[in-house]
Parts: C-alpha cells; structure tokens; sequence
C-alpha cells in the first residue's frame, strides 16, 4: 500500500484538532471539533472553509484558446469553445462506451484552459489528456498551488473583507485576485449547493491565507464528513459513487451539461467518446436514472442497498448510489440508481437493510435548493 500524500496545511489541520482519515491517497480532515453535523450547519448558515488541495489542477495551453478548446472537445461531450473568457464549466471525459471517466471543473483564462480533476482519477485523467490531446497543446500539472474552497452564504461577504471585487463576481465566473498578499485564481463555484468561491493560491501562502479567514467568527474549518453530507443534499453527484465509467451522463442526470451544439443537430454535434450511445439516450432517453430517495423513518440507506418494487420477490430495479442523514433536511437522504419505469417522483420502492425491504420514495432533487449568485 503506497504511503499516503499530504496537504500543505496538514500542520494547521492537526492545530484545528481535525481528525485526519486516507482519502484517494491523501490524509485528509474528515472533522474538526464541531463534528460533522454541526459543521454542516455552520456552512448553510454562514461560512465553511474547506482543504480540497487533493483535487488535481491541470493548465493546457496551444496556438490559441480556439486550438485548446477545439481539442479538448475531442474529450468530453460540453461547449468549450463557446465558453466565454473568464468563465468556468462543469463537465466529464467519456469512454468509448458512453460512461463517465471523471468529472471536472474547466475554465477559459484567455491564453490557457484551467482544468481541475478529482484526487482519485488525477493520474488516469492526466494520462488521457496526454494520449488523446495533439503535441502542440501541452499540459502542465500544477504542483505547487494549494486548493481552498469558502462556501456558504456569508462566503462573499467573508472574502470581500480581503479583496472587495468577489461582489461583482457571478456563478461560474474566474479572476486572478490578490488575497492576503497573494495571487489567487478564484472562481465562484463549489461543491455544497451554496453561494462561495474556489481559490487556487500558492503553496506557500496557503496558510496565512487560510488563518486569515479563519480569524472571521462567521468562518469554521470544515472536513470531508460535512463536504460529503452538503453536496447530498445538494444533489450533487459524487464520482465513483453516483457517476462512474459504466454511468451515462444521460443516466446520471447530467444531460443539462451536455450544451446544444455538441448534441444532434449542433453545430459541432458528436465527436467525443461514446456520442453514439449518449447522443442516442439524449434524444430518445436512457434505461437508468439517477433519482432521488426519501427513506421512510430515521435510519439512513447507504451505498449499495438494492431497490426492488416490491416488499417481496422481484429482481432489483436500482441500488442506492449515496445516502446518509440530512442534517438540514432532518431526515435521511439518498440518491440511486434506477431503472426508467421506476423513477417518476412518488414512486414507491423498498430497500434492502440487512435482508429486511424498507419503503423509501423517489423524490424531486435537490433535497435543500441551491443558493447560488447567477
């Protein structure tokens, strides 16, 4: 078993009292002193501060941005061409079958795409980067930036505290800004369902930067734990877990990331690994869904449950991709797998908990509303 990486503020996480746990390769704060359902709270209600320098952050650049984004396209099944200058988009590489390789974050910087991948598929995105984009597009893994993220609805107004131009910043847009003496790349996304921002800062200042927020008594340091809690209830797909090289984007719900000029018809429709069988379930639908599930009771349903339509007998028609408990919802939450004629919203269906089928409903995602500044 390969020795685990570590966080540039692995220090100040044990100062903070985390409890530091592996995490695709990494030792990563899963809590701190609060524990995990307050620290979930804490971030709905005001600012959570999140250590996600795991994530992998990537630069390409060529002859121009057209020359980038038209290869990149060769990739993944979203508009990178028409992405607007300082801008960012959420999308995915496919495979040949049509299944999710990794989703990711991409952003057009004028001269160069920035793009951040998950922890846990960096290795295999960079190497599909390298073999399926030309020589005259290179890619640079940056190696010496640390990955913060301040989420919650107190967030712009934490970070204006620093540096005053995030209130004119809108979702999904990218600027270089100083904050605390150092040249950030910040972009106003993230991964609860909040308002906040993402900031890339250089290693070596990440620290100063990180205690400057925390020193804000509306800002909490907050783990992996409530990072995985918010983003449920956000309904917002875990790689993995909800999406993974065998899951559609169609099936994963994911169809609105797909923009119109890639699809049939579009302008540049097609091209990227697996489009016949994507294009196909956009235009005709997909076997599977992904959907959400309301348990009956308290007790959550985890990943892996199988779903059957009945409380006895039947084949499977799903399993639970995600669950646990909602602390802002107060109840549990999941998200599944499910096959088409069983994903209409008030749909009955049953879990299986230890070889006992408990009821549980397809319900309307997301479970809390997103809270974004478009």
């Amino acid at each position: 078993m390969s020795e685990l990486l570590h966080l540039p503020l692995e220090a100040l996480h044990t100062e903070l009292g985390a409890k530091m746990v592996p995490f695709a390769g990494y030792s990563m704060p899963v809590q701190y002193g609060l524990g995990v359902m307050k620290e979930h709270l804490h971030t709905r209600a005001a600012a959570g501060l999140f250590d996600v320098s795991h994530m992998g952050q990537v630069i390409l650049r060529g002859p121009s941005y057209a020359a980038v984004a038209q290869a990149f396209e060769a990739l993944v099944p979203v508009d990178i061409a028409g992405l607007g200058l300082n801008r960012q988009r959420y999308g995915f590489f496919t495979n040949d079958a049509g299944g999710i390789e990794d989703d990711l974050m991409l952003a057009n910087r004028g001269d160069h795409l920035f793009v951040v991948i998950n922890a846990a598929c960096k290795a295999a995105d960079i190497a599909l980067m390298r073999a399926g984009l030309p020589a005259d597009v290179t890619l640079e893994v940056i190696e010496d930036r640390a990955l913060l993220a301040l989420q919650g609805p107190l967030a712009e107004d934490v970070l204006a505290g620093l540096n005053d131009h995030v209130r004119a910043m809108r979702f999904m847009d990218v600027a270089d800004l100083v904050l605390e003496g150092a040249d950030c790349w910040v972009s106003r996304s993230g991964y609860t369902g909040e308002d906040g921002f993402e900031i890339s800062v250089p290693a070596e200042a990440a620290e100063a930067l990180a205690r400057r927020l925390l020193t804000d008594a509306r800002v909490e340091a907050i783990g992996l734990g409530a990072r995985d809690s918010l983003r449920l209830e956000a309904g917002l797909c875990l790689y993995g877990h909800d999406i993974d090289a065998g899951t559609s984007p169609v099936e994963a719900g994911l169809s609105w990331a797909i923009q119109k000029v890639r699809r049939t018809g579009g302008a540049r429709q097609g091209g990227f690994p697996g489009a016949a069988r994507i294009l196909a379930e956009l235009d005709g639908g997909a076997p599977r869904a992904r959907v959400g599930l309301s348990p009956e009771g308290r007790a959550p349903m985890r990943e892996g449950v199988a779903l059957y339509a009945a409380p006895e007998g039947g084949d499977p028609v799903g399993h639970i991709t995600s669950g646990g408990f909602g602390p802002t919802v107060g109840a549990p939450v999941a998200m599944g797998l499910v096959l088409r004629d069983h994903a209409a919203q008030g749909t009955g269906l049953y879990g299986d908990v230890r070889g006992k089928r408990l009821p549980v409903t397809v319900v309307a995602l997301p479970f809390t509303p997103a809270n974004f500044k478009r």
